[in-house]
């Protein structure tokens, strides 16, 4: 059996001739050259930031060096979730001051975020039970069940696809 070339239907001369541009076209591509530079790109590129954005290094933190990067004067906004430190200054309307998460700007989430626990308004007891104080051991986390471990393990991934992993979190007394 051999290869047959039949251009017998019209469907099969218009495939050929398509595949024959296509080809050409591959093999042969156009050298022509704009007459005129576009005037959209004469002033220059304007997708060009006006500054380069802050360098973020990966840092060791601690509860007291993490606490300052609460947003506040539009600063960074920093929190760590089981060790895990995430700049997310770029959600600065959710974890701003004034922002639904702001109460764990800068702080440890962990223990909140297992919780779901985010509204630090109707409960105030409930609130401090969700962030250890700057100045105590880090939670360990221990008293967690086994679903509240998936939500926090769901919000780290979450935060690892949208934030940028920028250190971790360690004991006041580890640095």
């Amino acid at each position: 059996m051999g290869l047959s070339l039949n251009l017998g239907t019209p469907i099969n001369t218009a495939l050929f001739a398509y595949i024959l541009y296509s080809v050409q076209r591959i093999l042969f591509p156009s050298v022509s050259r704009a007459k005129s530079v576009p005037h959209e790109f004469k002033g220059g590129y304007s997708w060009m930031p006006k500054a380069h954005p802050p360098t973020v290094l990966f840092k060791t933190y601690t509860p007291k060096t993490l606490e300052p990067f609460h947003g506040k004067d539009g600063g960074r906004i920093l929190l760590a979730i089981n060790g895990i430190v995430f700049d997310v200054t770029a959600g600065r309307n959710f974890y701003g001051p004034n922002g639904m998460y702001g109460n764990f700007a800068g702080r440890d989430a962990s223990r909140g975020m297992a919780k779901q626990s985010f509204d630090l308004e109707s409960n105030l007891l409930s609130y401090k039970e969700m962030l250890t104080p700057i100045d105590e051991p880090l939670d360990k986390l221990e008293d967690l069940k086994p679903d509240e471990i998936d939500n926090m393990k769901g919000w780290i991934d979450h935060f690892s696809n949208k934030y940028i992993v920028c250190g971790k979190l360690v004991n006041n007394d580890a640095l």
